[in-house]
């Protein structure tokens, strides 16, 4: 059983036993998001951030056959540090395959939920979820149709899935920028996930403050957030909740350069060819590139504002 391959930190299970904040963390932005240096200093300051807001992090990672529920420094900085190709990307689909591994894996969405909420945390940060691909529903020119033909690739994120059989609350800045953002909100619709934006009406744009598109719902603050949150999970819905945080004004890219830029790099990657699991690092290296950097800045604060943002919703909730 899942539960036989837990190891949870000591720290983690204090907090459980007696009832105090706990937010999850996921490891893919450590293994596959960031280089080093800076993908340890994000990963430190988001726990920092979670600890100043009064919650305990738990950041989630595999190794050695165990599913590990808090990492102390060393693990940290050993993820931080594996080889380039040497650590797993662990999902679902993939979590048995990493947990027969020996090595290292960084847990997605999906497989830090499904940890978390095995471990009893109910809130989880995130910087931004996966989704519906561009092209998943049709749209992208094939090739062996001449150009003149779209063939879906069903490309989907196993996030959205787990959103919508996992009661957590999922905090983030939205879907991130390179998806076709309104079929994924028509996604979590379908599957019964709340999806809510704090202290604005339009979606998070990810890089962005706004998408361009209103959310499907609001609150004005972490209060409200907490209200929401608090009835959902109350209802036993079985479904999480998608609490939408934007990225810091001052980290912010405007909103029609993010799309602008966003728009860009997908039609250079469809005139070159690229797409699968290559698709993803591609556009969002070639984004940097577009940016001088400032995509990078702006993800990196908005994982930091994500993480502080579910450390005071899980402190809301634990005083309940």
């Amino acid at each position: 059983m899942l539960t036989d391959r837990l190891d949870i930190d000591p720290e983690v299970s204090a907090a459980l036993v007696e009832g105090r904040p706990v937010v999850a963390l996921e490891s893919t932005l450590i293994s596959h998001g960031l280089p080093y240096p800076q993908n340890i200093e994000v990963a430190n300051a988001s726990e920092a951030a979670v600890r100043a807001a009064g919650a305990v992090p738990a950041t989630v990672a595999v190794h050695a056959g165990r599913l590990l529920v808090g990492l102390d420094e060393a693990a940290l900085l050993a993820l931080a540090t594996a080889p380039a190709g040497s650590v797993r990307k662990a999902a679902r689909p993939s979590l048995a395959a990493a947990l027969a591994g020996r090595g290292w894996a960084a847990t997605t969405v999906s497989a830090t939920m499904i940890a978390a909420h095995a471990t009893g945390i109910p809130v989880f940060a995130t910087g931004g979820i996966g989704g519906v691909h561009r092209g998943a529903l049709g749209g992208q020119a094939s090739e062996a149709g001449g150009g003149s033909q779209a063939h879906p690739t069903f490309d989907i994120s196993s996030d959205l899935e787990e959103i919508g059989r996992t009661p957590m609350a999922v905090v983030c800045a939205g879907p991130k920028a390179i998806l076709d953002v309104p079929a994924t909100l028509e996604y979590l619709e379908t599957r019964g996930v709340p999806v809510v934006a704090v202290s604005q009406p339009e979606l998070p744009g990810f890089y962005a403050r706004s998408a361009g598109i209103a959310a499907p719902d609001s609150v004005a603050d972490l209060d409200g957030a907490a209200d929401l949150v608090a009835v959902h999970l109350g209802l036993g819905l079985g479904t999480g909740i998608l609490v939408c945080v934007p990225v810091p004004e001052a980290d912010a890219l405007p909103g029609a350069v993010a799309r602008d830029v966003v728009e860009r790099a997908i039609r250079e990657a469809t005139e070159a060819g690229i797409g699968g699991p290559e698709l993803t690092p591609w556009l969002l290296v070639r984004i940097a590139v577009l940016t001088d950097g400032a995509s990078v800045r702006a993800n990196t604060a908005l994982i930091v504002n994500d993480a502080g943002f579910a450390g005071a919703l899980a402190a809301r909730l634990a005083a309940r």
